[in-house]
């Protein structure tokens, strides 16, 4: 085992501290089957915009659009060419919350697919917004709220966030409400976020300490059966309402998790190693190019020349030694003690990704 002298420095690694998690409520735990929302999606235009918008002739469903809008409107534009830059055509998507009732407001994303440049100061036009049936479930209209910034002058333009994008903020109204009885149902489904025997074995005895047995049974890692009737509450609704508050304390995986752009590890309390020696050093090649101008003796023919030379060499830098790790140190105390040694966390991961390789690391490794 590593033991450490000097204070312990994170430098770029993230240590998670070995803390229990606790219980947690089980609405935190699981998704209620057929308590879910719907997503939408529309194609609309963006008029308003201070001459940022399409180019008729790049993006010609602009133009389309355009003039089905004005025609619908009763403008007669028949043989009529349009050439305007203040008008983008978009894509509008929202998310339909479950049991969203005729009437109430949902918040809307517009996106530029044009070649417009920012949808700053525009308002987005009377667009449909349709479900994966085809239906249409809400109307959306408004003034769009972008998150960026454009300037450009005759040689220079600079741009900050995205403006080609924005949110309309209650911007959609339902029109149609999802046909879903929650009220019906003689027994519900929970589906574990993240599916584990132990912890669904323990929402299932946590159901049945607070409503009898066999109100809840677990039929898989991820799934628990919870049965209404036998809750004696007068509907599903009451029963969600006491089941989502109860609180069970979840079992983890052991997992390690690294990031090799930003040199971030992050662990869990419960990650092991088992006895192995580590030893890491690093080999740097150094070449330089130190060429040499030979010319002629005065008065003499010849020619100026270019003799290369080029330098080689191997540098071996220090790293650390053979280290012996015992049986049962936490991973969380190895990477504090590479830290402490000025081991660099890209050295780091290669170390945890050799301690895997020899099945020494007893832990789900992933590496994005």
């Amino acid at each position: 085992m590593i033991r450490l002298c000097a204070a312990l420095t994170l430098c770029l690694a993230l240590l998670a501290a070995p803390l229990a998690a606790g219980p947690i409520r089980i609405k935190d735990l699981v998704e209620f089957d057929g308590v879910r929302g719907n997503d939408l999606v529309g194609y609309g235009l963006v008029v308003g915009l201070n001459g940022t918008g399409d180019g008729i002739r790049n993006a010609p469903f602009t133009e389309e659009i355009m003039s089905n809008i004005l025609e619908r409107l009763g403008v007669n534009i028949t043989g009529e060419q349009f050439r305007p830059k203040n008008v983008a055509a978009v894509f509008a998507t929202a998310e339909l919350p479950p049991f969203s009732r005729a009437g109430s407001q949902i918040d809307v994303t517009v996106s530029a697919i044009g070649d417009a440049s920012s949808l700053l100061g525009g308002t987005l036009i009377m667009t449909p917004l349709n479900a994966a049936d085809g239906q249409i479930y809400a109307v959306a209209q408004g003034t769009i709220i972008a998150g960026g910034a454009a300037a450009e002058g005759e040689a220079a333009q600079v741009v900050q966030g995205v403006p080609t994008a924005g949110v309309i903020p209650a911007g959609a109204r339902v029109e149609r409400e999802v046909d879903f009885e929650l009220s019906a149902l003689s027994s519900l489904r929970l589906a574990l976020r993240e599916p584990d025997f132990t912890t669904a074995a323990r929402i299932e005895t946590a159901i049945n300490s607070a409503f009898g047995t066999g109100a809840a049974r677990m039929l898989d890692s991820g799934t628990v059966r919870l049965d209404i009737l036998a809750t004696g509450l007068p509907s599903p609704a009451h029963a969600l309402g006491q089941v989502e508050n109860i609180l069970v304390e979840p079992e983890r995986k052991a997992r390690v998790v690294v990031d090799q752009r930003s040199g971030t590890i992050v662990m869990g309390d419960d990650v092991r190693i088992s006895r192995v020696a580590v030893s890491q050093g690093n080999l740097t090649l150094r070449i330089e190019e130190d060429p040499v101008v030979v010319q002629p003796n005065p008065f003499a023919e010849g020619e100026t020349v270019v003799v290369p030379r080029t330098n080689a060499d191997i540098i071996e830098e220090p790293g650390i030694g053979l280290a012996e790790i015992d049986e049962g140190t936490s991973l969380s105390e190895v990477v504090a003690g590479l830290n402490a040694l000025g081991v660099a966390p890209r050295d780091m991961i290669d170390i945890l990704k050799s301690i895997k390789a020899a099945g020494a690391l007893h832990a789900e490794f992933i590496v994005r």
